[in-house]
């Protein structure tokens, strides 16, 4: 099975309506047990700790899904990943950061970040942006 099929396997799994559930042997740590009965108990994140393990893991296998078939999707179209730039910008437009619609600022502040940081991310040039903005005001 390659990821691709892997990937149409697991939603068709997560899109099953079967309410069947089946007894599994889960070793957790202590300490995370007792955390997610607290947020049980406490902050009604969930009927139960099934519960809330149940939706963790789907939205786990959600967002692993979803991660695979983008990074799938610009290893077959390469010219369509959205540059660091791009996503910084988009990042301020939905946070209403003031950096919305400044193109070349944060251009440049990607271009700074990246240099010195290659895994930088949208956040970080962000910040950078600010930063540089507050140090010419």
């Amino acid at each position: 099975m390659n990821a691709a099929q892997a990937i149409d396997e697991i939603n068709r799994l997560l899109d099953d309506p079967s309410e069947e559930t089946v007894n599994t042997s889960m070793r957790l740590p202590a300490c995370l047990r007792d955390a997610a009965a607290l947020a049980v108990e406490h902050l009604d994140v969930a009927t139960s700790t099934t519960a809330l393990t149940a939706a963790a893991l789907r939205r786990t296998l959600e967002t692993a899904v979803m991660e695979a078939a983008l990074r799938a999707h610009y290893r077959k179209h390469p010219g369509v990943r959205p540059s660091l730039a791009e996503v910084a910008l988009a990042l301020a437009a939905q946070q209403g950061s003031p950096l919305a619609g400044k193109t070349r600022a944060v251009q440049k502040a990607a271009n700074e970040v990246s240099a010195r940081y290659p895994h930088a991310d949208a956040f970080d040039v962000l910040l950078w942006a600010e930063a540089r903005q507050l140090t010419v005001a």
